[in-house]
């Protein structure tokens, strides 16, 4: 016999797609995915970033197609992480020792692991909005003869659907103050040089180290590349950066706590000389626009933090 009345069935919320991370088989590379189809791919060595693609699948960061990936020297393209100092290391000073760009870009990471977060519980959600990925380096992972100060780096790369996001906590673990110098040596894609602009600069003076590190007045005009260029502007963080192409806007970088921005472009005769830049007119597909702290040092008291970052939208 039926009852006349049956129970109402208890709704059962859809299971929400979450963002997918991997390891290599190798253990050298770490990458995350967002169900919507959004993916970065970071590699253990440097804890640079490689790849950044869209749900399109289109890819936004420069990679030279000769890049060594092996952990043998820093990877030409993506984002390398440079700390604790930009360019050759300065005579007389405590990072006299250190490569170029200092030991962050040529450190083997470690993984410290994920978090997500949701975008919404509503129905017809596309799931978690996010995920950051967080690496770690200490003074116990490197050659403590060349930099003698005690520290801890979480370096994190988030994901979003339009962003990505690079920060980096520095801590002074030590008893001893020191000086450093960050930058986010971000490489990107573009489709053709001739027909890319940079804006939000207009009006910083800037340092051209093509030209013997020269003071040079600001321009009030979008920067173009028709040579090699190598500038470092510094202004304010909050002041936003544009890379268009044809006008169109195509990545916006905001910054927080990095007054300085570099760019850089290495045209003909530069690219031929570097062994690890290919193809010879990947010039013509790449634009370089980091942002940094490198016009003056940072000094880190013993026991004290310090956090900047840079977000990056694809627009």
């Amino acid at each position: 016999m039926e009852r006349a009345k049956k129970p109402a069935a208890i709704p059962v919320s859809p299971i929400q797609p979450t963002p997918q991370v991997s390891i290599s088989d190798d253990n050298s590379r770490v990458s995350a995915s967002l169900p919507t189809g959004q993916r970065v791919e970071v590699l253990l060595y440097g804890a640079t970033v490689l790849s950044w693609k869209l749900a399109n699948g289109k890819e936004n960061l420069f990679l030279s197609s000769k890049a060594i990936l092996d952990g043998s020297k820093p990877v030409r393209g993506g984002i390398p992480l440079v700390f604790p100092v930009f360019g050759p290391p300065k005579a007389n000073h405590a990072t006299s020792q250190l490569p170029q760009h200092g030991f962050a870009r040529n450190s083997r990471w470690e993984y410290l692991g994920k978090s997500s977060s949701e975008s919404s519980s509503l129905p017809n959600s596309k799931g978690d909005a996010s995920v950051k990925l967080d690496f770690g380096l200490s003074d116990s992972m490197i050659d403590s003869g060349k930099w003698k100060y005690s520290f801890n780096l979480t370096y994190s790369v988030t994901l979003s659907q339009d962003n990505l996001e690079t920060s980096l906590v520095v801590r002074n673990t030590g008893s001893s103050n020191y000086d450093f110098q960050v930058l986010f040596h971000s490489y990107f894609a573009v489709d053709d040089i001739s027909r890319t602009t940079v804006s939000g600069l207009e009006g910083a003076a800037f340092i051209d180290k093509t030209q013997g590190a020269k003071e040079v007045e600001p321009a009030q005009k979008p920067i173009s590349i028709s040579s090699e260029t190598d500038r470092v502007y510094t202004i304010a963080a909050e002041k936003p950066i544009t890379i268009a192409e044809d006008g169109i806007k195509r990545y916006e970088i905001t910054r927080d706590m990095l007054n300085d921005v570099v760019v850089w472009n290495p045209w003909i005769e530069k690219a031929k000389g570097m062994a690890d830049f290919g193809p010879e007119d990947g010039y013509k597909k790449m634009i370089c626009v980091e942002a940094g702290s490198v016009s003056a040092w940072n000094t880190l008291e013993a026991g004290d933090t310090w956090e900047g970052g840079q977000r990056i939208k694809a627009l």
